[in-house]
């Protein structure tokens, strides 16, 4: 299959999930469940992951070896929604060389002391490389929004701990991204919309099994306690900060192989739009080399 018709193919699957413009942007109109109608078994989807996967390393390759564009891929999700198992899939071919991970836990007081991005902007990926923040910034407007008690340890001054304080960071957020784009980063963020009835079945598959159990931790089920307030803070997070230039996908989550092929579709599309290619050396430099090329051929 021709890269054009592979690419028409990636288009029509990850389109209903891409949202650049968050005016209307409604939760509710996403089904955790959806396929998109593709119906596959399991060898299928692999093969078609493997495709996209290698697709993906030879992009990578070049990304590295122009080193002008760096790519930061924010995952957001609620538990169990399969952010590690997506990343460790979809970027399965790609050289450790060009790509950092970074999960985000709770801060330090050094981060503490600063403001809310500082520890984010110390992780951003350098030119040519792919940066992956397995929860991100956006941890402050969802959940510092949902538990506002973890305001308090921010020590912000009074006066700015207002009923707008969301509203305001997260024109923060929209600003920076804006900046960064501008400054040769491409931001690729993804919602794993995964639904209530299905992390309680993950949740359920952990503690059934012993080799799960350190997966699991009784803050998880906690959490649920507040699934509509995060619901809520995702809609109004994904409404402010969707733009052309930083799309978020909220991609379909309960069904594992099909989360994988929508984020491993989206990436490829984002980088083969860069039309990157490895870089050429001047007529001294190809001189230089055919000089080497000699010496070493003349050896014994």
């Amino acid at each position: 299959m021709a890269r054009k018709e592979i690419l028409d193919r990636i288009q029509k699957y990850i389109r209903p999930y891409c949202v650049s413009i968050g005016k209307d942007f409604r939760l509710k109109n996403f089904d955790p469940a959806d396929t998109s109608g593709l119906v596959l078994d399991k060898g299928e989807a692999s093969e078609l992951l493997r495709r996209g996967t290698e697709w993906l390393a030879e992009e990578q390759d070049m990304l590295y070896a122009q080193d002008r564009w760096s790519l930061l891929l924010v995952f957001q999700a609620m538990d169990a929604a399969g952010k590690d198992g997506t990343i460790k899939h979809v970027m399965s071919g790609v050289n450790p060389q060009g790509c950092q991970v970074f999960s985000f836990k709770q801060p330090s007081s050094e981060d503490l002391s600063h403001d809310f991005l500082w520890r984010y902007t110390k992780r951003l990926p350098e030119r040519g490389r792919i940066g992956i923040f397995n929860r991100s910034y956006y941890e402050e407007v969802l959940v510092v929004r949902v538990h506002q008690e973890i305001l308090e340890r921010q020590r912000l001054p009074p006066s700015f701990v207002s009923k707008r304080i969301w509203d305001e960071r997260l024109l923060d957020i929209a600003h920076f991204e804006d900046y960064l784009t501008r400054q040769g980063v491409v931001i690729l963020k993804f919602f794993l919309h995964v639904s209530r009835k299905e992390q309680k079945k993950r949740f359920m598959a952990r503690l059934d099994k012993p080799d799960k159990h350190w997966k699991f931790s009784p803050s998880d089920v906690y959490e649920r306690k507040f699934w509509d307030d995060y619901m809520h803070a995702f809609e109004e997070a994904i409404r402010a900060t969707a733009s052309e230039h930083a799309p978020w996908y909220v991609v379909p989550a309960d069904n594992k192989w099909f989360t994988r092929l929508v984020v491993a579709a989206a990436i490829v599309e984002a980088v083969e739009k860069l039309d990157l290619t490895y870089p050429t050396v001047d007529p001294e430099k190809r001189k230089e080399l055919q000089t080497i090329r000699a010496a070493l051929g003349r050896e014994k």
